[in-house]
């Protein structure tokens, strides 16, 4: 029996108002298990209007109640742990183990470190700059939020986008993937029972649905997590009407592994940082930047650990990583693979697994150079290319030599080199001996084309919040 998702605006279930509907699709059988609606400008209007209502209300709650609500929505979340696990792996095909520990947790103790963060908002102290007159400095939510969501992490991104939003007291229209609809309509339901309705909202729909969020004049701010053509085209969107973007996009995170590091220790992490979720992931470890005098051996020892990592269906305990999301991904991967230079070699993989849903081997490409486009593009798939270097100002050129710049990690056991290298990568986050690692209280975000703003830390929450001087005489 087919299972029917519906927007969720001010505070009730709707479906789309022309009754308009798109198929969702499981990634491990490639058939359709359920529909959702593909909202339309009728849809979006109502969900702003929803969230433009709710706004000061909100706003105007003190950032005490903030938390006390955020808290309830984890202990929620918690609460309804199978279910939201359920619902991710349905819509993802996810090793169900490794969504409850690995993101479903994660998810929820960052629900709890921006309830935390709603009551330390502070300014800097109000003081005499001018003679007779004083200045304070406030910090208020910027309004209405427009949040797109992506399919690679649909419940956890959901969680990047809103917790913070709501935490500084904006309300929110959010949209999930078209293809990943599932956790976020769950959790509008977790939600709804204990916000002020308006105050979040879910409007499903695919990239016109987006496009008419972020062109909508009442948001003050959009955010997204996706691809570099789709933020170009949100920043181009906002800035017809000045809005405030957040764009969380591509990466081809370098791993740069130096001829001191432990290489066991270094294929070990790798090939979770690589393959993990299928390496469907901004900060996957894709490139592998491998000093000469141990480049052979890294790459037999990493060719050997891809061969034994399993894929698979999502209750089997055994597999790192299901399938590749939909069929355009599994298309896009084995192009990718297709097309390689004749200079490259497969190491490991390289091929579907299996002819029912969209499984790939994990894989490992050796002998490629620096312009290669599999080198140059993220692939967004279970991929990594391996790539030799002479020494470490070679190291930093090749792993700088791309238009993203994400994620990167360091492997050596030499202090002032991985202190030189962590200074010299242009990347938002440097890793050292360890790589995909996150934590609330860490700020993610990149340069370049992967974007700007940032996710979790006081710093995400920040980013939500806009600074107005306020000036008083002192005169009677």
């Amino acid at each position: 029996m087919s299972t029917t998702f519906r927007n969720y605006i001010d505070g009730a279930f709707a479906d789309a108002s022309d009754g308009r509907t798109l198929d969702v699709v499981d990634p491990t059988t490639g058939e359709v298990y359920a529909t959702s609606p593909l909202s339309g400008p009728a849809d979006v209007d109502a969900a702003m209007a929803a969230a433009a209502a709710a706004f000061p209300g909100w706003r105007d709650t003190t950032p005490s109640v903030r938390q006390r609500a955020l808290l309830k929505i984890a202990d929620a979340m918690e609460a309804r742990a199978d279910d939201l696990v359920d619902a991710e792996s349905r819509d993802t095909g996810k090793p169900l183990h490794l969504l409850r520990s690995d993101e479903l947790a994660p998810a929820i103790d960052q629900v709890r470190f921006f309830a935390g963060a709603a009551r330390m908002l502070e300014g800097r102290s109000a003081g005499e700059y001018m003679e007779g007159l004083t200045s304070i400095i406030r910090r208020e939510p910027v309004g209405v939020c427009a949040q797109v969501a992506p399919w690679n992490y649909p419940l956890l991104m959901a969680v990047w986008k809103f917790a913070p939003a709501l935490a500084a007291g904006n309300a929110v229209v959010l949209k999930p993937s078209d293809t990943t609809p599932a956790s976020t309509v769950l959790l509008a339901e977790i939600i709804g029972q204990i916000l002020p309705k308006g105050v979040f909202n879910v409007v499903c729909g695919d990239r016109e649905t987006g496009r008419a969020m972020v062109e909508h004049p009442t948001p003050a701010m959009a955010s997204i997590t996706g691809s570099v053509r789709a933020g170009m085209q949100v920043a181009e969107s906002a800035a017809k009407d000045v809005k405030r973007v957040h764009l969380e996009l591509g990466g081809k995170a370098p791993a740069v592994v130096f001829e001191d590091a432990d290489l066991a220790k270094a294929v070990d992490d790798l090939v979770v940082g690589g393959f993990f979720n299928a390496g469907q992931d901004c900060t996957a470890a894709t490139r592998v930047l491998v000093h000469e005098s141990v480049h052979d051996e890294f790459v037999s020892a990493l060719a050997k650990a891809a061969a034994d990592t399993k894929t698979g269906l999502p209750d089997d305990e055994d597999v790192l990583y299901g399938p590749l999301n939909n069929a355009n991904q599994l298309a896009q991967v084995t192009g990718f693979i297709e097309r390689l230079p004749a200079h490259a070699k497969v190491e490991a993989g390289g091929h579907r697994v299996g002819d029912k849903g969209y499984f790939y081997a994990p894989t490992v490409v050796s002998g490629l150079r620096q312009d290669d486009e599999i080198v140059q593009q993220e692939v967004f798939g279970p991929v990594m290319t391996v790539q030799s270097f002479t020494d470490e100002a070679q190291a930093v050129e090749y792993a700088n030599g791309v238009e993203y710049a994400l994620a990167s990690s360091v492997w050596t056991k030499d202090h002032a080199r991985a202190m030189r290298m962590s200074k010299n990568l242009d990347f938002g986050c440097v890793w050292i001996n360890t790589h995909m690692a996150l934590v609330a209280e860490m700020p993610h975000g990149g340069f370049k084309k992967s974007g700007y703003g940032k996710d979790l830390s006081a710093y995400g929450f920040e980013d939500y919040t806009r600074i107005k001087h306020v000036m008083t005489s002192l005169d009677d």
